[in-house]
């Protein structure tokens, strides 16, 4: 897999390039990450690539041409077809199903807008799909551009050192991940549930499953609304509110 990045700043995106996972895929080569700077298709001596808009107001904003003309660059000389993306608080809402289905693509575009955004025009003529990470406003699109990174990329097959982990994450199937623990047994007098040191496997995955129904119904019971829980689900959810009812009323 290849993800393109057209920036104006590439040097931001050593945190992708060369730590974590990201790093270690592209270390690897099971995915390449490749900043482009669109400063060298800025126009004139000075490579300008802002302006103001048409009809006033504050700010500027980022001509078509530039833009245009490195985006086809890059879609010259990819060797099969490329998606287009524009990181924008304008655009789709980011989920996990998303995120897995960019994973499965061969190259990537992700195009990330600075000052007011980008002139329509470029938007229109390279056929960028607008998507956000959250109903906020960031100084440019490079951040949300790292964040679509990382999490496409531990998606991508031989990424994780151990392929159930991400089989494992929170949104994966629909629910929140269970709470976690490690050593030592006790910290600050709290220790780790008795069930996770027994040695019952049967009990460990019916307890890791209760709790990642249960705080999925506490915390986003939005997303239970999204799924059909089997009917071993629901029984573990059921236990989980009826625990959870007796502590608040003890």
């Amino acid at each position: 897999m290849r993800i393109n990045i057209v920036t104006m700043f590439p040097q931001m995106f050593q945190t992708v390039t060369d730590y974590g996972v990201t790093g270690k895929a592209n270390r690897s080569g099971v995915v390449e990450i490749n900043p482009v700077d669109l400063r060298s298709f800025g126009i004139g001596s000075h490579q300008v690539l802002d302006d103001r808009p048409f009809g006033g107001g504050p700010g500027m904003v980022m001509m078509a041409q530039p833009v245009i003309d490195c985006v086809e660059k890059i879609k010259d000389q990819a060797s099969q077809d490329v998606q287009t993306v524009y990181l924008s608080p304008q655009g789709k809402r980011l989920e996990h199903r998303h995120v897995y289905d960019f994973s499965k693509c061969s190259e990537l575009i992700l195009l990330c807008g600075r000052y007011e955004g980008i002139d329509q025009r470029a938007l229109d003529i390279i056929d960028a799909q607008e998507w956000s990470i959250g109903d906020y406003v960031l100084s440019g699109g490079e951040l949300a551009a790292m964040v679509l990174i990382d999490a496409v990329v531990r998606q991508v097959p031989g990424v994780l050192g151990n392929e159930q982990s991400k089989a494992e994450d929170s949104f994966a199937n629909g629910l929140l991940d269970c709470i976690h623990y490690t050593r030592p047994h006790t910290v600050q007098g709290m220790s780790v549930p008795e069930v996770l040191v027994s040695g019952d496997h049967n009990a460990i995955r019916r307890w890791r499953l209760r709790q990642s129904v249960g705080r999925t119904w506490l915390k986003r019971p939005d997303l239970l609304e999204k799924i059909e829980l089997d009917e071993h689900a629901r029984r573990v959810l059921y236990e989980f509110q009826s625990e959870n009812e007796e502590l608040e009323s003890s």
